[in-house]
């Protein structure tokens, strides 16, 4: 299991950037409620040593040691938030837009400004990626692409002026793991609380994945008010 570190973030920090941050996203691949970003600004110049005992990348850790983590990796914080794009806009618009609203969304809920964000994966989610990217997607979440949703509602708000992408941020810098950390913990509550008003998918436990009891569910009762219409599982159920 990899230990992230902050070396990345000390380049950023001697280079002048005060305030870095890091960005990560959860619920690409589920089938029901949002795809969620999280974002954490780290204090100034941290070391080592003050890390949380169990940060890392939050799909490495057991579901109830990230919730005794997260609060303690909120604590580290000097700020951090989650965005949110909704199973209906992630239809209408398609999840690398979508992807990009929720980030939006995150960065609209900080109060501190970040200078240099590093972003979990191989591209700048805060910008257009490229076609091939766009198409790589669509085929690893089983989206059918839609015609274009109409403009997207990005909230207005200042972008770092440096954006650096890392493949694998998530176990690598600290950064990124912190907020990778506060997306998973957030979504995965509100999926818990939406397990209220649909108990047959048992939210609860599979937060909107592909599990054989969401599967059973899915042919016994249909989509609910919370799944994603457009993914192309809805194709193989006996009604949509």
């Amino acid at each position: 299991m990899l230990t992230p570190t902050l070396r990345e973030e000390r380049r950023l920090w001697k280079e002048g950037y005060r305030w870095v941050a890091g960005l990560d996203e959860v619920g690409r691949g589920a089938w029901a409620g949002p795809v969620s970003v999280g974002v954490a600004v780290l204090r100034p110049n941290i070391r080592t040593r003050s890390l949380p005992l169990w940060l890392r990348d939050s799909k490495l850790l057991a579901e109830e040691r990230r919730e005794r983590v997260f609060a303690e990796v909120a604590d580290w914080c000097a700020d951090g938030a989650v965005g949110h794009a909704t199973a209906a806009e992630c239809d209408r618009w398609g999840m690398t837009a979508a992807l990009r609203l929720a980030a939006f969304r995150a960065l609209a809920g900080l109060e501190l400004r970040p200078q240099a964000l590093i972003i979990d994966g191989p591209y700048n989610l805060l910008g257009a990626p490229p076609v091939a990217v766009q198409g790589a997607l669509a085929l690893d979440d089983g989206f059918e692409r839609r015609s274009d949703g109409g403009p997207l509602p990005l909230p207005e708000v200042p972008l770092p002026g440096t954006i650096i992408p890392i493949v694998d941020g998530d176990a690598r810098c600290a950064a990124v793991s912190a907020a990778s950390v506060l997306a998973k913990v957030v979504r995965d509550r509100l999926m818990r609380e939406e397990s209220i008003h649909y108990p047959a998918y048992h939210f609860e436990r599979n937060k909107g994945y592909p599990s054989p009891l969401h599967k059973i569910a899915l042919r016994g009762y249909g989509l609910s008010a919370i799944h994603r219409r457009s993914w192309s599982f809805v194709g193989d159920l006996p009604w949509r």
